[in-house]
């Protein structure tokens, strides 16, 4: 059976998610796609104000964490989620991401907080994947 890009795990306290891609940009992309997906939030619109995300991280697993916690801050300060226009990984460390930025629907469920418990972005099926932990 194929394994889709990113599908939600069973876990004790916390939700986890497991997502994979064929290179970084796409599990940057399907990480948040998933984070959305898992408390079910959607853009109200698909016009919004543009933004430029530049993102450092101590290395890729931490510029994960930053990356999904842009989406949750945005949601959580000012109701809005991101529209992904393009995204560059500059290197291992840095990001570059053009967005919209638009208006969102009320998580129906929500996350705390995107936890580094057990990440590691790994080679798999000639791509790659990480399993994502998020505290709720």
């Amino acid at each position: 059976m194929e394994k889709g890009p990113y599908e939600e795990l069973e876990h004790t306290a916390d939700w986890a998610l497991r997502i994979r891609a064929p290179d970084f940009a796409g599990l940057l992309q399907r990480a948040a796609e998933g984070m959305l997906g898992l408390i079910e939030v959607k853009p109200l619109r698909q016009d919004g104000a543009p933004h430029l995300l530049e993102l450092e991280g101590l290395d890729r697993e931490d510029l994960l964490v930053r990356w999904l916690e842009e989406f949750l801050y945005a949601l959580e300060a000012r109701g809005t989620t991101f529209l992904l226009d393009e995204l560059e990984v500059v290197d291992d460390q840095h990001l570059r991401a053009r967005v919209r930025e638009v208006p969102a629907t009320r998580p129906r469920k929500d996350i705390k907080a995107v936890t580094y418990h057990g990440l590691e972005i790994r080679p798999a099926d000639g791509g790659l994947e990480a399993t994502v932990v998020f505290d709720v």
